[in-house]
């Protein structure tokens, strides 16, 4: 999800609820003398004291609750952009704005959370009066500020395998590139270059690949998607440009590396998804469409493949069999792709394209039974390239993000505005095995992710399913257990699932949480706020 969206766009849900209720009146400047005037008093009426009022049924009672071990609240305004070193994850970047104006400059920090002090399990005890046990929360500061953007960092990125990197990505088209020093237990920031080949940027990505390291790859508000690999030794250009794409008619709202960094999946707003051959290892084996760029390539025109409003999630599954799109509409297609690494056979299906489509509940496009019998408990569907595997429609509104657990389980997770979660089973036809609705108390959902590493805690490997979203609460999902079509989050209690939730942010509008790492095994989630703050939860 990219954030801030263009309140203007047509066809997209805004994030934040600007709906302007009808009933509502503003008294203007020059009435205000006629309302007082029109007062019969002869003196001020005094207000309702303390004693005499009572509190009716519409009176709320306000609390604040707040599980964060440790806080960052150096930015002005929203946090729109996060990340965590991949080797040393106590090393967070931030990316926001300086303030609210419209023309206020793009400002991010770099944090060390080993600072936050982790909270003591308290005995039963203290529950009788939760307020003795309290622990005051860490105040974290910034070890380097990141600067030199003129509009908000909306994407922020360490390099990968080793984090040799830092890169902010902004609103003003800029690609800022910092060298990361770690010895002698201290972390050290230098500028090394500048690049802008675009006006906005939407997203920034790292390659995994360690045959290609310190690669990133980006797309942006013109549709465009490039690839930059960052060389400090080359005094002339630190920054190189390795790719550049230019398939995407409307903006391009999200990409996703292929596990082996051999391709990048891209969706934009005119609901196209262009699967790019960036190193050349299909062209070599004749695997690419006839653009000469890509493995796959589909469009609206393509009927099976249409959703009328756009494409604004994208992930790549652990087996690099196929890619998962999500759009307008709760919309998610599947489609398959060219296998370029050699992976364990399996079955394929015998037709050359999909078999006709069964209807399944609310109106999900399952795969014909053909094709159902094809994958097996374990395994992942493989299909010729380019081919529709299904077409899911489980949830009301856009898919915002998509996450695949690690395997060797074959989940898929998808998050949308409406407020729920829907995981599918790749393995058995991308059957529904649970879909959450009001996981985020029908606020929309921001970013799932799955525990990569759940080592403090055996036996849930690839089951823990962590959620954010604009409700300002984080949530922590195990979806272990009988398959449950249909969940529902009622006073912040799943009916079976959830784990956990922490709670900081303030929530609702200009309070959500925009973005959060886990680390690999979760123990540590840290969000970015829609209210400015930077929050550290412990497991």
């Amino acid at each position: 999800m990219t954030f801030p969206q263009d309140p203007q766009d047509p066809n997209h849900q805004d994030h934040q609820d600007n709906d302007m209720h009808d009933e509502d009146e503003i008294i203007q400047d020059d009435e205000i003398d006629e309302v007082l005037e029109g007062d019969d008093a002869e003196g001020d009426v005094a207000m309702d004291s303390d004693d005499d009022h009572e509190m009716g049924e519409g009176d709320e009672e306000i609390l604040l609750h707040n599980d964060s071990i440790a806080y960052f609240d150096a930015h002005k305004d929203s946090v729109f952009a996060i990340a965590q070193h991949p080797i040393y994850p106590q090393l967070i970047a931030t990316g926001g704005s300086e303030g609210e104006a419209d023309d206020a400059p793009g400002k991010g920090y770099v944090i060390d959370t080993s600072a936050a002090v982790s909270r003591p399990v308290l005995p039963p005890s203290y529950q009788s009066d939760p307020s003795a046990g309290q622990q005051q929360n860490t105040e974290l500061t910034p070890i380097f500020e990141i600067d030199g953007h003129t509009d908000s960092i909306n994407a922020i990125a360490f390099t990968l395998p080793k984090g040799d990197f830092l890169a902010s990505a902004g609103m003003d088209g800029r690609l800022r590139v910092y060298a990361v020093g770690t010895g002698h237990n201290q972390f050290q920031f230098k500028f090394i270059a500048e690049s802008q080949e675009t006006e906005e940027i939407n997203w920034l990505l790292p390659c995994p690949s360690a045959d290609f390291p310190n690669t990133l790859a980006l797309g942006a508000s013109d549709g465009s998607v490039w690839v930059f690999t960052i060389d400090p030794t080359d005094a002339a250009s630190p920054i190189q440009i390795v790719q550049s794409y230019f398939l995407h008619t409307g903006p391009c709202t999200a990409g996703a590396w292929s596990p082996d960094g051999n391709l990048l999946a891209t969706v934009s707003e005119d609901a196209s998804m262009h699967v790019f051959d960036v190193w050349g290892v299909a062209a070599a084996k004749n695997l690419i469409t006839d653009n000469g760029q890509t493995v796959v390539s589909l469009t609206e025109a393509d009927q099976r493949f249409a959703v009328e409003g756009g494409l604004y999630s994208v992930a790549i599954s652990p087996s690099g069999n196929f890619v998962a799109a999500g759009g307008a509409g709760g919309n998610i297609k599947i489609v398959g792709l060219p296998r370029l690494s050699e992976q364990p056979q399996q079955t394929k299906p015998t037709a050359s394209r999909p078999a006709p489509a069964i209807r399944g509940p609310a109106g999900r496009r399952m795969p014909a039974p053909s094709q159902r019998s094809s994958a097996a408990a374990g395994t992942e569907p493989s299909a010729q390239a380019g081919a529709i595997l299904a077409s899911l429609a489980v949830q009301g509104d856009s898919i915002e993000t998509l996450a695949f657990s690690p395997l060797p389980q074959t989940l898929l997770a998808a998050g949308s505005v409406d407020g729920s979660i829907a995981v599918y089973d790749t393995s058995r036809s991308f059957a529904v095995r649970k879909h959450i609705r009001g996981a985020h108390d029908g606020e929309a959902i921001v970013k799932v992710d799955f525990v990569k590493s759940a080592t403090s805690q055996p036996g849930t490997h690839g089951w823990l399913l962590t959620s954010c979203g604009l409700d300002g609460v984080v949530r922590r999902w195990d979806l272990r257990g009988a398959t449950a079509s249909q969940q529902t989050v009622q006073g912040g209690t799943a009916v079976s699932g959830l784990m956990k939730e922490w709670r900081g942010h303030s929530g609702g509008e200009g309070g959500g949480v925009l973005g959060f790492v886990q680390g690999e095994t979760g123990e540590r989630v840290v969000t970015a706020g829609d209210d400015g703050v930077v929050l550290v939860f412990e497991a």
